[in-house]
């Protein structure tokens, strides 16, 4: 099980950092993409992190995010900063095991957290 954290509410602007966690695994051996939905629109990827630690952006995410591990290898972030309205969506951490290098594609990924929102005010 996957589980996300971290989300809220913030002003245009600013900043959150997202968690993505997977309770008894640890997520070293993991490759893990970051996808969102935004209200409408179909799921869309942001990024991964592959099992070397390689990182790959798409381009909603390749200016203003930053996707790392902890030291442990236990929690995956997803950094976000200059946030704008538009960024308004449910955040997904997905992870497949074993992949070393990963682009954010909703089928690379078997394994999904349940979401968490986030919403950008103006």
């Amino acid at each position: 099980q996957l589980v996300e954290s971290g989300g809220g509410s913030v002003n245009a602007g600013g900043s959150l950092r997202l968690s993505c966690a997977r309770t008894t695994v640890n997520l070293k051996d993991y490759a893990i993409g970051w996808f969102r939905k935004v209200a409408g629109k179909a799921r869309e990827g942001v990024g991964c992190i592959g099992t070397d630690d390689s990182v790959s952006y798409t381009e909603i995410g390749k200016d203003r995010f930053s996707i790392s591990r902890d030291n442990s290898k236990t929690v995956v972030y997803l950094q976000m900063n200059s946030l704008e309205p538009e960024d308004t969506a449910i955040y997904y951490c997905a992870a497949e095991h074993g992949i070393r290098w990963c682009t954010a594609k909703e089928n690379t990924f078997g394994t999904w957290g349940q979401g968490t929102q986030v919403t950008v005010s103006s």
